[in-house]
């Protein structure tokens, strides 16, 4: 009876941090994914088309952020604007972009924050918070989309949306699909990897332990 009292509580704490595992991946997933889907929802609403998730055009946001990072000004703005052959001769390169397929860059928005927020905050908070930007987001020329992020979790967060009129799977193609891609800071949209530059989650450190200690009281001496 004991034994069956045992392997029950062992069963209810394990489910409960797989659970709590699940939900902390969910809550540190890409965010700059989850900004495609307000754009595209924002449109949608317009009746507009919805934009191509280019990651050529998401690595190379989050480059042309990296570039910017620690000019963050209080009112929230990036005062920070790389050179136009930067796109070409950094930007590219760095994310393995084929350059026969670079297209037309239509427009960007940035924003910066002193800490992170979540995607639907940093939409209607740190981009897309006035008439020019919003009327960016919706011309009817865009026809892909990418986005970066970077930061780190005492802040501050940097966010880049640049958009194209290219075709798509056409323009802004990565070679090797972007297996060459060596990313150890930051996310961009179009791709599941995503790294805020931050040590460990203390959270998860506590679930892990947690998972440990529960499996050491309760194993069968």
């Amino acid at each position: 009876m004991m034994m069956k009292k045992l392997f029950c509580c062992e069963w209810f704490i394990l489910s409960h941090l797989l659970v709590a595992a699940y939900v902390y991946s969910k809550e540190h997933g890409n965010p700059t994914n989850d900004l495609v889907d307000i754009i595209n929802k924002n449109r949608t609403v317009e009746k507009l088309p919805q934009l191509n998730d280019s990651p050529g055009l998401g690595c190379m946001a989050l480059q042309y952020i990296k570039l910017c990072e620690g000019n963050c000004t209080g009112g929230n703005a990036v005062n920070c604007k790389p050179p136009e052959d930067d796109f070409t001769e950094v930007f590219a390169p760095n994310c393995g972009v084929e350059l026969p397929t670079f297209g037309t860059i239509t427009g960007h928005i940035v924003g910066c924050q002193s800490k992170y927020l979540e995607p639907s905050l940093a939409f209607s908070r740190v981009l897309v918070k006035d008439k020019h930007s919003l009327s960016l987001l919706r011309n009817k020329s865009h026809t892909e989309v990418g986005v970066g992020m970077v930061g780190v979790h005492k802040g501050p967060f940097f966010w880049c949306i640049l958009f194209s009129n290219g075709q798509t799977n056409s323009t802004f193609v990565l070679e090797n699909h972007g297996a060459g891609i060596k990313q150890n800071k930051g996310c961009f949209s179009g791709s599941s990897i995503c790294s805020w530059g931050q040590n460990i989650n203390p959270v998860f450190l506590n679930i892990v332990s947690l998972g440990i200690l529960s499996f050491l009281l309760l194993k069968p001496l």
